[in-house]
């Protein structure tokens, strides 16, 4: 179930975005090169009008509508993957990490990664008990950040 793929350079994973477009019958327009570097040397997690900003601060010549569109085709190529949705955005990363884990504060919506061989371990082993073939999977947690909760316990005092 580990899904990891090793470091791999920024020159062939363009190499490889490019063949993959090709293949699905798609143009690798400039426009789309310049929006996949961007978003293969983001770290962390981002969101898509963070993206849009950002490139437009580079003054790259694209639309928010071709960003978009390549982040799609991004995400169904298996570059980027969608995070978690909260506050009505979708946060994404890029998927040539390690495989991790998040936890996600639901006040200030910080995303803290983690990767725990026991919990693969369960996984693997609930799987294997119920003849379950997975493919993928995502384990996100929900709840405060030691920042947040430290506020909410201070203010949560003051009542």
């Amino acid at each position: 179930m580990r899904k990891t793929r090793n470091r791999i350079t920024k020159k062939r994973l363009l190499e490889e975005f490019k063949r993959a477009i090709k293949n699905k019958g798609l143009k690798f327009t400039p426009q789309r090169e310049s929006i996949f570097k961007e978003i293969i040397s983001t770290r962390g997690h981002f969101e898509i009008e963070d993206m849009v900003h950002k490139i437009r601060k580079k003054n790259i010549p694209v639309s928010r509508a071709t960003v978009y569109r390549t982040l799609n085709i991004m995400k169904e190529l298996g570059f980027v993957e969608e995070v978690i949705k909260i506050n009505n955005k979708t946060i994404y990363e890029i998927s040539v990490k390690e495989h991790h884990d998040h936890l996600i504060c639901t006040s200030c919506g910080k995303i803290i990664e983690f990767h725990s061989e026991d919990i693969e371990e369960i996984q693997d082993k609930i799987c294997s008990e119920h003849k379950f073939h997975p493919k993928f999977h995502r384990l996100e947690i929900f709840g405060l950040c030691d920042k947040c909760y430290k506020r909410s316990v201070r203010n949560n005092s003051k009542s």
